[in-house]
């Protein structure tokens, strides 16, 4: 006998539920919405749970003209954090007969090529960073179920956003420095005019200041090592008193203070301590191995590519952000007392 000879089909769901073919096609194809009842709908979803229905997606999306594709757009910056997104994605994806085309914008802004002759026609929904969020007006994500991450809820594009708690990260950060006994600190800020960036100067700002006898100092430099020595070098070579704590958004920034702390014969975390913010593979390359905040990637994905489906289906997205965890390692210690 052959393997699918036993398996559930849509006339089988139409009997269970006491309806038509065609009122099982509506529901399970998410066109019922003016056609068939909410309750009549249910009925169906039921039917089709309790049979454990697995719609033939080959048939189906020819029928619908539907792809059961979606797009990842995300910034071609930190690329390995972003590798992990995208599996986290896939995976959950794959779950539900979906494919993730991974598409990185230019530097995360400005113009970008459409990816498809015409993204509507051939794609499902999107998830996007905020810091690709330009590349989708280009590509007109933005007309397509959407969910944003790394996005300020209050302001998204999107009909969900999914963040991670990188508050509650700076917050940690700040604290674990705090009680180190550090009070001169440098900012070493991604120049990237993303709402994640924001978050971070603005709590690292808020927690500094409601300490006593803090100074706190921002230079701004580009997601790369090479970018990063040449402004944490010119910030460091200012005349004014040397920060004793340099606060990173990312970890490539902190590799390039590394070179630049290094190329200025001082020392981590003697000197001066370092932190921060990803926990990518470089974290444990540097030397001393870098404090910093682990981002669960993967999960990130996970959460981006759930809340999507919910958006398809009509299903509010599960809320609440994605915890974050500070990871203590060789690059701070307390301050130099001499």
């Amino acid at each position: 006998m052959a393997p699918d000879s036993t398996r559930p089909t849509s006339r089988d769901v139409a009997q269970a539920a006491g309806v038509s073919q065609a009122a099982v096609s509506l529901v399970l194809g998410d066109k019922w919405r003016g056609r068939v009842s909410e309750t009549t709908a249910e009925r169906v979803r039921q039917a089709a749970r309790t049979l454990d229905y697995r719609p033939n997606l080959a048939a189906r999306n020819l029928r619908l003209g539907r792809t059961r594709t979606v797009l990842l757009v995300v910034p071609a910056l930190t690329t390995e954090f972003f590798a992990g997104v995208y599996t986290g994605a896939a995976r959950v994806a794959a779950d539900h007969g979906f494919g993730v085309v991974l598409y990185p914008s230019p530097q995360g802004v400005g113009p970008a090529r459409d990816p498809f002759a015409s993204a509507q026609a051939a794609l499902d929904g999107v998830i996007a960073s905020s810091m690709a969020a330009d590349a989708l007006t280009a590509i007109r994500g933005d007309q397509l179920p959407l969910v944003m991450l790394d996005s300020d809820p209050s302001g998204s594009l999107g009909a969900a956003t999914v963040n991670l708690d990188i508050t509650d990260g700076v917050r940690q950060v700040a604290d674990h420095l705090l009680g180190l006994g550090h009070r001169d600190f440098l900012h070493l800020a991604a120049d990237v005019p993303s709402w994640t960036f924001e978050v971070r100067a603005r709590e690292l700002a808020t927690r500094l200041s409601a300490a006593p006898g803090t100074s706190l100092r921002t230079t701004r430099a580009p997601i790369s090592i090479e970018g990063a020595l040449t402004a944490a070098e010119a910030a460091l070579s200012a005349p004014r008193p040397h920060p004793t704590a340099i606060v990173c958004d990312d970890d490539k920034l902190a590799a390039g203070a590394y070179k630049a702390l290094r190329r200025l014969g001082l020392r981590i975390p003697d000197d001066v301590s370092v932190t921060g913010l990803d926990d990518l593979a470089l974290a444990t390359a540097l030397d001393p191995e870098l404090t910093t905040v682990r981002l669960d990637a993967e999960l990130f994905g996970e959460r981006g590519m759930q809340a999507l489906l919910a958006v398809l289906e009509g299903r509010t997205p599960d809320a609440g952000d994605i915890p974050v965890q500070l990871v203590t390692r060789g690059s701070t210690a307390p301050p130099n007392a001499s």
